[in-house]
């Protein structure tokens, strides 16, 4: 799309990349950040910041920006808290208070459980398209980074106290200090800092260990600032102009609120443009997806079920300020049918003229779908395969994609590996989330059953007309197939449950008409072979 189509198309992330440029001012560069602490999984909800993010990050570059997407691990922050689902919990509970980036990973493949985490998201992240720049917080206080930023917040202590007692009801304490220290014996971030002598160094006591000493920050690794001062000191050191975030750091008196304060009077940086963005919550039982987190839902969950593209498609087509559900039940089916749809709408739909009165809505789709795709778009539209006739295929061939793929002889072999994964997310739905209701199993090499004199008689005739599949469409089809109803003098609805019973075993299935030209003449007439 060009520039004046967006414009018409008015997608939140255009509105926001402009608001940045206008905010911010022109620059030579414009940096959109993200972060999280790697304590856990990183659900779903964390998902929507870091996508939300990337999607502005995309607008920027599109409207010829230069610009970069940064993405934090807060791997020096403390570890609270042991999740209920990881092993070796007496293990990881030894290192309550310790630095995450000290805790060791449980699994033994990486060097901490803080990286543990990290990587699995670092590996996931490509697959919907996202490439952040990623920085590491121990890093960057280990070595030293932060001296400076550290050193103005303990000058501005008393500013930095005033901030944030504007939103407390139990006021900090005179001794309080903007900063934080990991025990150089024990470890552990139980600290009480003493003294600071107004340059480098500060003396603290550890109140689990009794270790107490004087600490020069310019070769110490174990000092850092706590949250609310740490925010605003990395906008001013990495110059952020934009950065979202959820409802509770955007809350009244939320960490947004006094970071804002400490970025303008301490660091001299305004604070980014944001947004806050709402919750995402889960529809219909996920099943037998076994979940990394537990009852948390994370990308991974969702790239079970849904290919890449419709993952975004979910972020980039809803606003940031409305929450809304991921769907696992039916509504699955419906997700990817307003996909395919918009889909054909960028490809099919584009009217001739922007005076169209059709062409706001045609951009608006349009917009969406480009944002919704992993990076370049193809020039001519993908080769679509109906969810709903994918799920029949492979219930009809018990899961088996090559045998289902071959129903499309079209299909280019540069097509096949997008229509793969959507075929594998079908059968995923299927097998774990799908109401028992839509499932089925073919009653092949099984014993016949035993039906009335009415029955034979449906089955008999409906034996006598599969021969017209070769050659009849489905209206013409259809037409045989109501007449044996009308011929028995029963209702269709008899013939239907008929039907069902000796083809799958229960009283419904699939739309008929479609799934007896889908199993075609042989399959049918094994099918039926014993009656």
């Amino acid at each position: 799309m060009t520039k004046e189509e967006r414009n018409i198309a008015g997608h939140w992330a255009d509105i926001w990349a402009d608001r940045v440029v206008r905010e911010r001012g022109e620059k030579p560069l414009y940096t959109c950040a993200s972060g999280v602490t790697p304590s856990g999984v990183v659900h779903i909800g964390n998902f929507r910041e870091i996508i939300s993010t990337e999607l502005v990050y995309r607008a920027l570059r599109d409207n010829q920006y230069d610009a970069r997407f940064i993405y934090s691990w807060d791997n020096y922050d403390v570890f609270r808290k042991v999740p209920k689902n990881m092993p070796k919990q007496e293990l990881l509970a030894q290192y309550l208070r310790h630095p995450i980036d000290a805790v060791p990973d449980v699994y033994g493949k990486y060097e901490s459980y803080a990286r543990a985490n990290e990587s699995y998201v670092e590996q996931l992240l490509p697959t919907v398209g996202i490439h952040p720049t990623y920085i590491y917080q121990s890093e960057r206080y280990r070595n030293h980074v932060y001296v400076e930023g550290m050193k103005q917040a303990l000058q501005a202590r008393e500013l930095i106290r005033a901030h944030l007692n504007q939103h407390r009801t139990t006021p900090l304490d005179e001794a309080w200090y903007p900063i934080s220290v990991f025990c150089e014996a024990c470890h552990r971030d139980e600290t009480i800092i003493e003294s600071y002598d107004d340059d480098y160094t500060l003396q603290y006591r550890c109140e689990h260990c009794g270790h107490h000493v004087s600490t020069d920050m310019r070769n110490s690794s174990a000092v850092k600032l706590p949250w609310r001062v740490d925010w605003p000191m990395r906008w001013a050191y990495e110059q952020v102009d934009f950065e979202p975030a959820g409802k509770d750091h955007h809350s009244e008196g939320g960490s947004f609120d006094t970071a804002r304060l400490t970025s303008q009077e301490v660091y001299n940086w305004p604070a980014p443009t944001t947004f806050m963005y709402e919750f995402v919550s889960i529809k219909g039982g996920t099943g037998k997806i076994s979940s990394s987190g537990g009852e948390v839902i994370d990308l991974s969950d969702c790239l079970q079920i849904y290919q890449p593209e419709i993952v975004r498609y979910l972020f980039a087509g809803t606003r940031t300020n409305a929450a809304f559900a991921i769907s696992f039940d039916l509504d699955v089916i419906k997700i990817y049918e307003d996909y395919d749809r918009c889909e054909r709408n960028y490809y099919e739909h584009k009217p001739a003229s922007i005076d169209d009165k059709k062409f706001k809505k045609w951009a608006k789709e349009a917009r969406i779908y480009e944002l919704s795709q992993l990076q370049t778009i193809d020039p001519t539209m993908p080769y679509q395969i109906p969810f709903r006739h994918l799920t029949t295929l492979l219930q009809i061939h018990e899961g088996n994609i090559e045998k289902t793929l071959a129903h499309f002889p079209d299909l280019k072999e540069s097509q096949k590996e997008k229509a793969h994964i959507r075929a594998q997310c079908a059968w995923n739905w299927i097998q774990t989330c799908a109401p028992d209701e839509f499932k089925f199993s073919l009653r092949l090499n099984q014993p016949p059953l035993k039906l009335s004199m009415i029955e034979e008689n449906i089955i008999h005739q409906l034996k006598a007309i599969i021969p017209a599949l070769k050659q009849d469409d489905e209206e013409n089809f259809g037409i045989k197939l109501y007449d044996i109803a009308k011929n028995l003098e029963i209702e269709t609805s008899t013939m239907f449950t008929t039907i069902y019973n000796v083809l799958l075993g229960q009283n419904k299935g699939p739309r008929l008409l479609n799934f007896l030209f889908i199993l075609g003449e042989d399959k049918l007439q094994d099918l039926l072979k014993e009656y």
